[in-house]
C-alpha cells in the first residue's frame, strides 16, 4: 500500500511539473474544460428545430382539396390536422401579419405539440388564462362559437378552419383564436381540431343548445344573448374581441378594415354609400370588433339590460333599436364595416369582388348544409381566383 501511494504521489508530481512547464495552473485548467463543455452545449441548443408540418403558408394540400369536396357534397370527412397548412416554409418565420391597429406580430406554427392536452378544463373556468394565451400584442383575441351540430367532422368549424389555414396571411391568426363551444360534445370536438377551447356551460338551465337552432326560436335567442353576454365578459376582463360566426370564410385579415379610432365595428346585411359611421344600416352580429374600454363595457351593459326589457328580440334588432342612442350616452365610435370586405349572400348586389373581400359570411340562407354547400363552393371560386391572380404570402 505503502508503495502505491509513493508511485501515485510520484505522478501527480510529474503531472504538476507538466502543468507548470505549460505556465498553468490546475485552475487554469479547470476554467478550459468548463469553457469547452460550455461551448458543446450552445451548440447543441442553437441548432435549429425540424418543422413539425410539412406544409407552408397557404398551401393547399391534395387532401384538404378533397376534403373541401366531401363538405361540398356532404359527405362526412374527418378534419385535417390543426398543424395541417400552418408551418411555416423556409425563410417565412419572420413573415409579420400587420393588424388593423397597425401592431405587427410574428406567424407562428399553430401545432398542437404531441401529448400537449387542451388549455380549456371543463371543470375550471379559466377563461382569464385562455385569453392571455390567445391575445395578440394589443390584448385582441379572436373569437367564435359553435355548437354540436355545426362542429361535427365534416361540418362548418372544418371548413372554418380549413379557410384560416388557406387564406391570405390569415393562418398566423389561428393562433389568436378561442373557439367557444355551447355544449359538451362541441368543446370535445374543439380540443381535437385546436389549441384554444373553452365550454361555455349553461349554467341554471336545462336547455339544449347543441342542434341547429331555428331563427328566432326561443333556444336561439336565448343563445344570442349568452353570446352578448360572453363578449361582455371578455371586454370586462380587459381584452379586444373580434368575434366571427362559425359559418364566415376568412380570406384575408378582416382586422385591416377596421378603422383605428373605431370602438365597436360590425358586419352589416347590406352597405349602402361609402360612410362607415353612417348608422342606417342593418345590423349583423356574425362579425364584431369590439375595442376594451370603459365605455365599449358599458355600452354592452345597456344593451343587455333593454334585451331584457324587450323579451323575443335578438340582440341584431335590439342593437338596431338603440345604436345611436347607446353610441351617443356612452361615447362609443360604432361603424358598419362595407360589404365589399366582409361579404355575405344577404347583399347579393354587390357581387364577389375577390380582390377586396376578406370574408364571406352564409347569412340569409336556411339550414346547414346549405350554408355548408354554398360556403364550400364560394371558397373554390376563391381559390381559383388566387391562383390565377398568383396570390401568396
Amino acid at each position: 500500500m505503502d508503495a502505491l501511494a509513493l508511485q501515485l504521489g510520484a505522478e501527480a508530481s510529474r503531472r504538476s511539473g507538466r502543468m507548470a512547464a505549460l505556465g498553468c495552473s490546475r485552475r487554469d485548467l479547470l476554467g478550459f474544460f468548463l469553457g469547452a463543455a460550455a461551448t458543446a452545449a450552445c451548440v447543441v441548443l442553437l441548432q435549429p428545430a425540424a418543422p413539425p408540418c410539412s406544409y407552408g403558408y397557404g398551401l393547399v394540400a391534395p387532401e384538404d382539396y378533397q376534403e373541401l369536396e366531401a363538405m361540398a357534397n356532404g359527405t362526412a370527412h374527418a378534419a385535417p390536422s390543426p398543424c395541417s397548412l400552418v408551418t411555416p416554409a423556409a425563410g417565412q418565420h419572420q413573415e409579420l401579419a400587420t393588424l388593423g391597429n397597425g401592431t405587427a406580430h410574428p406567424e407562428p406554427c399553430t401545432t398542437k405539440p404531441s401529448g400537449m392536452q387542451a388549455a380549456a378544463s371543463p371543470d375550471d373556468d379559466n377563461l382569464p388564462e385562455l385569453l392571455r394565451m390567445a391575445a395578440m400584442d394589443d390584448k385582441t383575441v379572436i373569437l367564435t362559437l359553435t355548437n354540436e351540430a355545426f362542429s361535427a367532422p365534416g361540418s362548418l368549424l372544418d371548413l372554418f378552419l380549413h379557410s384560416f389555414r388557406a387564406g391570405v396571411r390569415t393562418a398566423p391568426l389561428l393562433r389568436h383564436l378561442v373557439i367557444v363551444a355551447a355544449d359538451a360534445k362541441a368543446y370535445e370536438r374543439c380540443r381535437r381540431v385546436h389549441r384554444l377551447c373553452y365550454h361555455l356551460r349553461a349554467n341554471g338551465t336545462a336547455a339544449d343548445y347543441s342542434a341547429e337552432l331555428p331563427f328566432m326560436k326561443r333556444n336561439y335567442l336565448d343563445m344570442m344573448w349568452r353570446r352578448n353576454r360572453f363578449q361582455a365578459r371578455v371586454l370586462a376582463l380587459g381584452y379586444s374581441f373580434v368575434f366571427t360566426d362559425v359559418d364566415i370564410v376568412w380570406l384575408r385579415n378582416p382586422l385591416l378594415r377596421v378603422p383605428v379610432g373605431a370602438d365597436l365595428a360590425m358586419s352589416c346585411d347590406k352597405f349602402y354609400g361609402d360612410n362607415p359611421y353612417d348608422l342606417d344600416k342593418k345590423a349583423n352580429g356574425g362579425f364584431v370588433y369590439a375595442r376594451a374600454s370603459a365605455r365599449t363595457a358599458a355600452f354592452y351593459e345597456a344593451w343587455y339590460e333593454a334585451g331584457r326589457a324587450r323579451p323575443g328580440k335578438n340582440e341584431q334588432d335590439v342593437f338596431d333599436e338603440l345604436k345611436r342612442e347607446l353610441a351617443a350616452r356612452h361615447g362609443v365610435a360604432a361603424q358598419f364595416v362595407d360589404t365589399a370586405y366582409l361579404g355575405g349572400f344577404c347583399d347579393r348586389r354587390k357581387g364577389r369582388d375577390f380582390n377586396k373581400l376578406c370574408t364571406y359570411h352564409g347569412n340569409c340562407l336556411v339550414g346547414m348544409k346549405t350554408k355548408l354547400r354554398k360556403l364550400t363552393r364560394v371558397f373554390a371560386e376563391w381559390n381559383k381566383f388566387r391562383t390565377k391572380a398568383k396570390l401568396t404570402d
